[in-house]
C-alpha cells in the first residue's frame, strides 16, 4: 500500500447510524417494521457504513425489524445492540443471522455513579462482565463493538482497564458514549488522546464517539473525538435520539466536507441525499425539523435580510458556506398538472427517489388527480407529501373513506365519516366542540378505543400559499405504547381524518403483537 493510499484509510470515518435505534428509543419516534425497512434501505442507499437496526431482546418487534433489515441491505453492515448478558447477545446474534455483514454491539456502564446506582456492582465485577459479553459475542461474528455506557464520566484508569479488555477479548470497536450530553469539545477530545496514549493494544481496534446533545454540543464533541484520533461517528437523522437527542448526521457530514481544511476526513456518504432523508425520517416519525435547523431546516438556505439579498445576487458566497445542491435541494418547479398523465406523474415520484407498487399507485394517482383540480400549482413538496400519506397504507385494516362536515359559529360542529373495516363500511354522525373534535369522536364511535389518548395534534402547510396541502401529525398513546400517524390533504380536517386513522392502523398492529399468546 501507498503512502497516500495509507493516509487515505488514516484518515476515513466510519458513519455508525443509530437513527432506528437510539434514535427510535425517543418518546413518540417509534415505527413498525414497514417503516424501519424503507428507512434502513434508505440509509443503505446513502453509504451508511453502520446501521444499528435495533435492540433485538428489547421485544419481538425489535427482532423482527434487526431480522428483515439483515435480508435487505446491500452495503452496509447491519448491527444489533445487546446489553452485556449471554441472553441478549443470543438474541442479537440470531437477529442478525441472514446478514451478509453483522456486528453485535454490546454495553455496559462504566462510570462510578452508574455502577454503584444503576448496576450496583463493584468495578472488578463490570470488568469481568466486559471480558465475559466480549468473548461471548466473539463467538458469533468477528465484528464486535463494546461501548463504556457513561464514559465521558468514567475515571481514567478503569475506563483503560475496560478498554484493555475489550480489546483483549476480540472488539474490535471501541465506542467511548457521552452518555448524557455532558462532555465539553476540548475535554471529550483529551479523553480520546488519553486512551490513544494509554491503553496499549489500542491500535488493534477502532474508536468511536456517540455523543448526546444535552448541552447542544453533541457535533461538535464528536468532530473533537475525530481530531484527536477516533474513526467512527455514531449519530442519527435529524439528531432525533433520547432527551435532546444524538448527533445529526447531516450536520456532521457537511462540516467534513465543507471545512476539510480542518477536519481532512472522508466518507462514503452520498450528500446530496441528506435533505431526503430527513424529510422522509420527518414524516414518518411525525417530527418536524425546526426551520433554523443546520442543513436540512426550511431557512436553511433562505434570506430575508435584504444585505444578504443584495450580496447573495451578487456571489452566492458571500452567505452560504455550501450549495443547497449538495445536500439535495433543488427549487420546486411547476412540471405537473391536472393534465398529466399516469407515465409522467411515474417518472416524477421515481425523480424524487420513490417506488409505489400498482396498487398504491392508482389510489395515488387518484388523489394526485383530485389534488391538482384544486391547486393551481403542483409543487415537489405537494407530490412527497401524498406518496408518503399513500405508502404502506394497502394493508390496512381501517381505511378512510368519505368525510362530510357542519361547522360555523352558531353550532353545533358535526362530523359524518365513513371507514372501512377489513372490508365492511362503517358511517357514524357525531357532534363535538369543533370540527376536530367531532371528527375524533366519530372514528372512536366506529373503533372504540377509550384507553388511548390523544398526545399530540399538529398541523403544518406543505407549501406557501392559500390552497397548500396540510400536513397533520396525531400521536396516541395506550398503555405506555405511543404511535404516529400522518395525513395530508388540501383539506385540513380530511388530514386530520387521514392522520388518525394512520395512528390508529399503528395501534391495532401494536395490540396484536403485544396480546399474550397461549
Amino acid at each position: 500500500m501507498s503512502q497516500a493510499q495509507t493516509s487515505n484509510e488514516a484518515n476515513r470515518v466510519i458513519i455508525f447510524d443509530t437513527t432506528l435505534r437510539d434514535g427510535e428509543q425517543s418518546p413518540g419516534c417509534s415505527m413498525n417494521l414497514e417503516e424501519k425497512l424503507r428507512i434502513a434501505h434508505l440509509l443503505d442507499e446513502m453509504g451508511v457504513d453502520v446501521i444499528e437496526a435495533g435492540f433485538p431482546i428489547a421485544s419481538k418487534g425489535d427482532w423482527e425489524a434487526v431480522n428483515e433489515i439483515s435480508k435487505i441491505l446491500k452495503n452496509s453492515i447491519v448491527c444489533g445492540l445487546s446489553r452485556a448478558t449471554k441472553k441478549d447477545i443470543e438474541a442479537s446474534a440470531s437477529a442478525l443471522e441472514p446478514a451478509a455483514r453483522k456486528r453485535i454491539h454490546t454495553f455496559i456502564s462504566t462510570s462510578p455513579l452508574h455502577m454503584q446506582y444503576k448496576l450496583q456492582m463493584s468495578p472488578e465485577a463490570v470488568l469481568e462482565k466486559v471480558a465475559e459479553s466480549v468473548t461471548f459475542a466473539r463467538g458469533f461474528t468477528n465484528d464486535v463493538e463494546w461501548s463504556a455506557e457513561d464514559g465521558s464520566r468514567t475515571e481514567d484508569d478503569f475506563l483503560c482497564q475496560c478498554v484493555e479488555t475489550a480489546i483483549k477479548c476480540g472488539a474490535t470497536t471501541i465506542n467511548i458514549p457521552d452518555t448524557v450530553g455532558y462532555s465539553v469539545p476540548e475535554e471529550y477530545a483529551a479523553q480520546i488522546t488519553m486512551l490513544m496514549n494509554r491503553v496499549p493494544n489500542i491500535d488493534k481496534a477502532r474508536l468511536s464517539v456517540h455523543c448526546h446533545n444535552d448541552l447542544g454540543l453533541a457535533v461538535a464533541n464528536s468532530l473533537a473525538g475525530v481530531q484527536a484520533g477516533a474513526r467512527q461517528i455514531e449519530c442519527t437523522i435529524n439528531g432525533i435520539g433520547e432527551r435532546a437527542g444524538n448527533a445529526a448526521l447531516e450536520e456532521i457530514i457537511m462540516a467534513i466536507r465543507t471545512r476539510n481544511d480542518k477536519a481532512p476526513f472522508h466518507n462514503n456518504i452520498d450528500t446530496t441525499m441528506l435533505t431526503k432523508a430527513s424529510k422522509i425520517l420527518s414524516t414518518t416519525i411525525g417530527f418536524k425539523v425546526q426551520p433554523n435547523k443546520a442543513i436540512v431546516g426550511a431557512n436553511a438556505f433562505a434570506h430575508e435580510s435584504g444585505i444578504h439579498q443584495d450580496g447573495m445576487l451578487k456571489h452566492a458566497q458571500t452567505y452560504e458556506i455550501m450549495t443547497p445542491e449538495s445536500v439535495g435541494l433543488t427549487e420546486s418547479n411547476l412540471v405537473l398538472g391536472k393534465h398529466s398523465g399516469r407515465h409522467a406523474l411515474s417518472d416524477k415520484v421515481k425523480d424524487l427517489g420513490y417506488d409505489i407498487g400498482d396498487n398504491a399507485f392508482q389510489d395515488f394517482f387518484k388523489r394526485f388527480k383530485d389534488l391538482a383540480d384544486k391547486k393551481k400549482e403542483i409543487f415537489d413538496e405537494d407530490i412527497i407529501a401524498l406518496i408518503d400519506d399513500e405508502v404502506g397504507r394497502d394493508h390496512e385494516k381501517i381505511k378512510f373513506k368519505s368525510l362530510q362536515i357542519i361547522s360555523g359559529t352558531t353550532g353545533p360542529q358535526t362530523a359524518d365519516i365513513c371507514l372501512e373495516i377489513d372490508g365492511v363500511e362503517e358511517c357514524k354522525k357525531i357532534e363535538g366542540n369543533g370540527s376536530v373534535d367531532a371528527i375524533f369522536k366519530a372514528i372512536r364511535a366506529i373503533v372504540p378505543h377509550e384507553g388511548a389518548t390523544l398526545q399530540l395534534y399538529q398541523v403544518s402547510a406543505v407549501t406557501g400559499g392559500t390552497d397548500a396541502q396540510a400536513e397533520v401529525t396525531v400521536r396516541l398513546e395506550e398503555d405506555g405504547k405511543t404511535v404516529t400517524g400522518q395525513g395530508a390533504d388540501a383539506d385540513t380536517l380530511i388530514s386530520s381524518a387521514r392522520a388518525y386513522v394512520h395512528a390508529l392502523n399503528k395501534l391495532m398492529i401494536k395490540r396484536e403483537k403485544t396480546a399474550p399468546t397461549d
